[in-house]
């Protein structure tokens, strides 16, 4: 049985990931930062269904923690084989306005996260010359967002570091992909309230906002050997809301 680790899987689209992946077959890592409550009970009803799983609490932005996560992944389920890149955060905020610990913290989890979680897994990767790793952009990582400048930087730098660890890294075997969502209903886009939540929704081709499970279903064909020809790529999970 193959392993997988997805960070930020308690809630939201990394639950939909991690659901997704136990269900095609994966052992499961579900990271989170505080709800370890609801990656616990994730991990439970997992295993009630015959699936593989664990729950581990560590910040994606500490790299000893993240070390420790994937020792104790090591441990219990042998080497990983996929890791999903999902922790993730935001905040709206001018650009005049931005403060310097904003800036960073939103970097530290949204890049040097993603860093800390593939040096960890490489070593193994290396070794037995395969891997697929799935990075998590954002729409806004691809076009500018008024008033998410220090989000939109982080996730273009997630996609520019996909690209180059792709070509450095597919002749080792290792797979380098990321999706790049829309607007997708989880809490994080709740506070932008109703009204604009319809707005978007109605300004979204196919019509609706997106959904977790839209995602999950875009990181379960990157992580197939249906992809074992798929690297470097951004996958966008949109509706149409950019390109149509």
């Amino acid at each position: 049985m193959k392993t997988a680790i997805i960070t930020g899987a308690s809630r939201g689209i990394g639950r939909a990931e991690a659901i997704q992946l136990a269900r095609d077959g994966f052992s499961v890592c579900i990271n989170c930062l505080e709800r370890m409550d609801l990656a616990q009970e994730l991990s439970e009803k997992l295993q009630k269904e015959g699936c593989s799983a664990m729950a581990f609490q560590a910040d994606v932005s500490v790299k000893n923690e993240v070390d420790a996560m994937v020792e104790a992944v090591h441990a219990r389920f042998g080497p990983v084989d996929v890791l999903v890149n999902n922790a993730g955060i935001a905040e709206q905020c001018q650009i005049q306005d931005i403060r310097e610990e904003l800036w960073d913290r939103i970097f530290a989890v949204n890049v040097k996260g993603v860093l800390n979680t593939v040096q960890a897994v490489l070593p193994d990767m290396l070794h037995r010359k395969s891997g697929c790793i799935i990075n998590t952009s954002s729409i806004w990582g691809m076009h500018g967002a008024s008033c998410e400048s220090v989000y939109s930087s982080s996730k273009h730098a997630v996609i520019g570091l996909t690209k180059s660890m792709a070509a450095e890294l597919a002749l080792s075997g290792i797979r380098v992909n990321c999706v790049a969502p829309g607007v997708i209903d989880t809490d994080m886009v709740k506070v932008l309230g109703d009204e604009t939540l319809r707005d978007l929704a109605d300004n979204t081709p196919i019509g609706r906002l997106g959904k977790p499970e839209d995602i999950a279903a875009a990181v379960s064909y990157l992580a197939s050997d249906g992809a074992s020809f798929v690297t470097g790529q951004v996958l966008t999970c949109d509706g149409g809301f950019i390109h149509l």
